[in-house]
């Protein structure tokens, strides 16, 4: 299973009760633009994803918020980079790669 169809699962087949079906297309498409940052070694910021997506600030936050709370992002406080405010890193948990190894690993 990919990263992308684990992810698509995770979200389509598990709504949360306060949320748009547009959020969840959200998600979904956040997580795959993540992922790609991910893999090419970018860091994972808001500044960085705001970069990259073009979204504002507060739209991508409104978008991770969800997924930190689905547990798909962990957050982490650290120094900005010009070492002197505080910025959000956002990673991925790495129980969701062990449990796409687990699904490719079992006999279907």
């Amino acid at each position: 299973m990919s990263f992308t169809a684990f992810v698509m699962r995770e979200i389509m087949d598990n709504p949360l009760e306060d949320e748009t079906a547009s959020a969840r297309l959200k998600q979904v498409g956040l997580m795959s633009v993540l992922y790609c940052m991910h893999v090419d070694n970018q860091a994972l910021t808001l500044a960085a994803i705001t970069a990259e997506t073009g979204l504002t600030r507060g739209g991508v936050y409104e978008t991770i918020a969800y997924l930190l709370k689905r547990s798909l992002l962990d957050e982490t406080e650290v120094r900005n980079s010009l070492g002197r405010g505080k910025a959000r890193r956002f990673s991925f948990p790495e129980e969701i790669f062990e449990r796409i190894r687990q699904v490719e690993r079992s006999p279907r």
